[in-house]
């Protein structure tokens, strides 16, 4: 070197060592991949929980506390849930959710359930055995006027009534899984639900069916013959058509 010169020093490489950067990559790929699962709510894991704790509703507003912890209500205006189609379950939630049934507790808690929780409610519930009591007319057992059980079994051609027993079957279990069961249904809580069709108080029908029928009934019959359905031939000697009480 020359005087004057300026030295230049460079730090020499470390070596490359392939394990050590393996070694470090995969210790990064590990920690990125302990971040833990989210953890699921509890009470969104079977229709069950849902029905007992009421889910985001809150524990007030639970399935059970009205329709009983075997889903048959109360026997007045709260109706039995139980063996009923879940479709038609999930539909009724939906309908009280988006105001084309009116209830103050049923839409909020329907509207705090996602799709999901109400199809694992409603498949609970459908699951359920329906248990009746022994006589759940009013009438004891006795015989329902010709009339209105002509009414329930046969409608009337004159006034444009379709039958009740052409939706819903002559022994009141229900025609296909659209047109739900009405026996063991409590008689104040049909007769509730006649007039709310009536009046265009509830809606959702398909063809506005049972809006067009109860219209056509007068307050006189709705009484009688919401009783007349609740009864159930096993149970309260319900006859299938009127000729039996002649």
């Amino acid at each position: 070197m020359g005087t004057g010169e300026t030295v230049v020093s460079f730090p020499l490489p470390m070596p490359f060592r392939p394990s050590a950067f393996l070694s470090a990559t995969l210790l990064a790929s590990s920690v990125a991949g302990c971040t833990p699962p989210a953890v699921a709510d509890p009470f969104d894991d079977t229709g069950e929980l849902i029905a007992l704790s009421g889910g985001d509703a809150g524990a007030a507003l639970a399935c059970h506390t009205c329709h009983g912890v075997n889903g048959m209500g109360d026997g007045a205006l709260v109706p039995r849930i139980a063996g009923l189609d879940a479709g038609y379950i999930i539909r009724q939630l939906g309908f009280y959710a988006d105001g084309q049934r009116s209830h103050a507790q049923m839409s909020w808690s329907a509207g705090r359930l996602d799709l999901d929780e109400r199809a694992a409610v409603a498949a609970y519930y459908a699951k359920m055995p329906t248990v009746l009591p022994p006589d759940v007319s009013s009438l004891g057992g006795q015989c329902a006027p010709p009339a209105i059980a002509a009414l329930y079994q046969l409608g009337s051609a004159e006034r444009g009534l379709t039958s009740c027993a052409s939706c819903h079957g002559e022994d009141g279990s229900g025609v296909g899984a659209g047109n739900p069961p009405l026996v063991g249904q409590p008689a104040p809580y049909l007769a509730k639900q006649l007039r709310d069709w009536r009046e265009g108080k509830r809606y959702g029908d398909a063809l506005g069916v049972m809006h067009a029928a109860a219209t056509r009934l007068s307050e006189d019959e709705i009484n009688p013959l919401a009783d007349y359905i609740a009864r159930d031939p096993g149970h309260s000697g319900r006859p299938r058509f009127p000729e039996e009480c002649r």
